[in-house]
């Protein structure tokens, strides 16, 4: 099965990424991981670090001629950022003693790990929690997860993404988005994710992209931040992925592991999700048919997923991201050393995420899917998996 790990800090020389559990056989290229690391890079409401990160991953074992070899994959992603942007990076988070004295970060932030990682630690200095735990980690993230996604598209598996809200706003109803959505389904969920892409947003509503980009604006003269909701499809499940029986097992639940393991996330759903529980039965539920020869549903509003197992039917997902922590305007706060009442300091940051965040999940859920395929359908070779699930074509 397969299972990553990432390692590095924000301001350390490099990110680093071990992807195990890649059947041998899958196509994989530096180009197809580079295509989802520039999709997280757009969007409006960047910080100004995006001008210098142009990220790109290097595969340095586990693939051979353009194909896995059913060994580890490693990947590896320079900071450029390293030695060139400001001075005293190379010091703050060095692997090797230094003489010079790197000055130390005693004011937490409220809403970031700042103080929490402290005490888990017990540092005097909150740089390698900003570092661990800074949003820069997704970069290696979304290296190792596209590994997965390009498994998934193999056999014909789509993911794609939008935003529903920034702030204050967003659609009306789940009748409202599914009537911009699903037409664009058609064709798989990359139709969906394309048609997002071009806007700053990632709307499919021009006028809410607009609107959006106006509230973002509105905050960033505020010195504040924004947060939001998006919306993760996924077409070509097969029916049966997943399982009833164990807790452990359930779809939904490792899911929702994925999507609240992504930094700044605070909510996650499934199909109506929290809307489900406003409304009556017969609003919630949807009707089994039989067409074409197999069962299938009159309506989605469960999502994909019933019992921890997919239906044959889009799997939608739900997530809510939180305003970024780092703020122009400070907040209150208390020195670690002092104990004594200040305002934050400023880090450079987004004043909104929520666009590249999408990007971030749609790759995060990758290896929780493909794990649940190859545990239906799978094998150690691109070869034999075919055997049991014909490719797409």
């Amino acid at each position: 099965m397969i299972r990553y790990l990432t390692a590095g800090e924000s301001h350390g020389p490099e990110l680093i990424g071990i992807v195990e559990g890649l059947p041998a056989g899958l196509p994989l290229s530096k180009e197809a991981i580079a295509q989802q690391l520039a999709r997280r890079q757009q969007g409006y409401g960047r910080s100004g670090r995006m001008a210098f990160e142009k990220d790109s991953a290097e595969i340095v074992s586990g693939v051979r001629f353009g194909k896995t070899m059913g060994h580890p994959v490693a990947l590896r992603m320079v900071n450029r950022a390293y030695e060139k942007d400001d001075a005293n990076w190379p010091l703050v988070m060095s692997a090797t003693p230094v003489d010079e004295d790197v000055p130390r970060i005693t004011v937490p932030r409220p809403g970031h790990a700042d103080l929490v990682g402290v005490q888990k630690f017990r540092f005097d200095d909150i740089r390698p929690v900003i570092d661990r735990s800074s949003a820069r980690e997704t970069a290696m993230r979304v290296a190792c997860c596209a590994t997965a996604r390009q498994l998934l598209r193999y056999f014909g598996i789509q993911i794609g993404g939008h935003v529903l809200q920034i702030g204050e706003q967003g659609y009306s109803s789940w009748e409202d988005i599914r009537s911009i959505a699903d037409p664009l389904l058609q064709d798989g969920a990359e139709q969906l994710a394309g048609i997002a892409d071009a806007s700053e947003v990632r709307c499919l509503n021009e006028d809410l992209t607009a609107q959006m980009v106006e509230e973002i604006k509105k905050r960033r003269k505020e010195g504040s931040s924004l947060g939001g909701i998006y919306e993760i499809v996924v077409t070509g499940l097969p029916a049966g992925l997943g399982s009833y029986v164990h807790w452990d097992r359930k779809l939904e639940g490792l899911l929702a592991q994925a999507v609240m393991s992504t930094q700044a996330m605070k909510g996650v759903e499934i199909g109506l999700g929290f809307e489900a529980g406003r409304r009556h039965g017969h609003q919630v539920h949807d009707e089994i048919t039989w067409e074409k020869e197999r069962f299938a549903r009159s309506s989605n509003r469960a999502g994909g997923l019933e019992g921890g197992i997919t239906t044959g039917m889009p799997l939608i997902i739900r997530g809510a991201m939180k305003p970024i922590p780092t703020m122009l305007k400070p907040m209150q706060t208390v020195d670690m050393e002092s104990k004594k009442t200040q305002d934050t300091r400023y880090e450079r940051s987004d004043v909104c995420a929520l666009p590249r965040a999408v990007v971030v999940v749609e790759n995060a859920i990758a290896p929780v899917l493909a794990n649940a395929f190859l545990e239906k359908f799978g094998g150690d070779s691109i070869s034999e998996i075919e055997e049991r699930y014909p490719p797409a074509t």
